[in-house]
């Protein structure tokens, strides 16, 4: 069952025969529309054209709450590597990779919040850690900081295999 019939052969329908028609034999309700329709609903909201806040306005909206005014940009990144050793341009191995992720609790790819207290680099800092096996790490936010110590950071957020941004 369509709710729109006018809408039944429209682009999604021509574009796509194959993902409209699989849709529909699910048996769930399948809502097309067009940009037209998408651009109907964010000029009644008086909406800025923006991609997320396109999205928000496909098909038929009868009304729609905003709550933030900057989305949250989500990037995947991954795992890691299986590689056992770095090679240089030659393809000759050049360093080798710690056999351990973990470095004092921590893993490359963590979120941390570092205050420093002593020493040259006083100062507070969030972002992306990157360990090191002597315990001296690098967080990297707006700008990298090197030879952070492993005893001034928290954890924010552990590696989940994507990076976050606003």
């Amino acid at each position: 069952m369509t709710i729109f019939p006018f809408l039944e052969h429209s682009y999604l329908d021509s574009a796509t025969p194959a993902l409209f028609s699989g849709l529909k034999e699910t048996g769930l309700t399948v809502l097309t529309g067009s940009g037209g329709l998408t651009k109907f609903n964010r000029v009644r909201f008086n909406l800025p054209k923006t991609h997320w806040l396109d999205a928000a306005c496909v098909g038929q909206v009868e009304s729609l709450e905003v709550l933030t005014n900057k989305p949250l940009l989500i990037k995947a990144t991954g795992y890691g590597t299986r590689q056992m050793c770095r090679t240089d341009r030659f393809g000759f191995p050049s360093r080798y990779v710690p056999q351990n992720k973990f470095v004092k609790g921590f893993q490359t790819g963590d979120i941390v919040k570092s205050v420093v207290t002593s020493g040259k680099k006083i100062g507070e800092y969030v972002g992306r850690v990157a360990v090191r096996t002597t315990g001296s790490f690098n967080i990297s936010a707006s700008e990298l900081v090197q030879g952070i110590s492993h005893k001034y950071c928290k954890i924010v957020h552990r590696k989940d295999g994507y990076s976050y941004a606003f």
